[in-house]
């Protein structure tokens, strides 16, 4: 009777061990799988110190002719002349180059999309991206998302985010109209970034 009771308690014991373990394993791997996010070390991704950089080029978007670099593929069918913009949408694919000559050298494109958003204004929605595709930044990018009144001298967007050297970017871009025809607009551009 003894040894059937000594049995019984130690298969009791086992039955409550394993019981316990397996409730602990079970709630780790719910608490771990159940996790949305969870903060990290910048260092875990490789990331060092922030560093502030100072870009300068020049933005050519040319709208019509054989080498045209942007496109419209969307407007209003409306003749409004009050409105003769308002809704036009165009791709771009614009050269970014050291000087204003569009013959100088490239140091990247400005691709994405415009569109003339304002009813009352001479504005536009930009949505783009700076590939640079020179020197120590080639293959990354810098990603704008604003608005910009084209006649005020001089207009400010937000850099949003960046891939490649420009990861975690934040900043702004400062562009000033160099020259600008019916055909071709040349943009100067000063962007200041903290970046990795």
């Amino acid at each position: 009777m003894a040894a059937s009771m000594l049995k019984t308690q130690c298969f009791i014991f086992y039955l409550t061990i394993i019981t316990l373990f397996s409730t602990l394993a079970v709630s780790d791997h719910r608490s771990n799988s159940d996790v949305f996010g969870k903060d990290i070390s910048p260092s875990s991704l490789g990331l060092k110190r922030e560093k502030l950089s100072h870009l300068h080029f020049y933005f050519h978007d040319i709208v019509s002719g054989k080498n045209a670099t942007a496109i419209h593929v969307a407007g209003t069918s409306s003749n409004n002349s009050s409105l003769p913009l308002f809704g036009d949408i165009y791709m771009i694919d614009d050269p970014l180059t050291i000087n204003p000559d569009i013959n100088s050298k490239t140091v990247g494109k400005a691709q994405g999309m415009y569109a003339y958003s304002s009813q009352t204004e001479m504005s536009l929605l930009m949505v783009l991206n700076f590939a640079f595709t020179e020197g120590k930044y080639n293959g990354s990018t810098l990603s704008v998302l604003a608005r910009n009144e084209v006649l005020n001298t001089l207009r400010e967007m937000p850099i949003v985010g960046g891939t490649g050297s420009f990861r975690f970017a934040r900043g702004y871009a400062q562009a000033r109209t160099h020259s600008i025809t019916l055909v071709h607009a040349i943009v100067e551009y000063n962007v200041f970034v903290f970046h990795y």
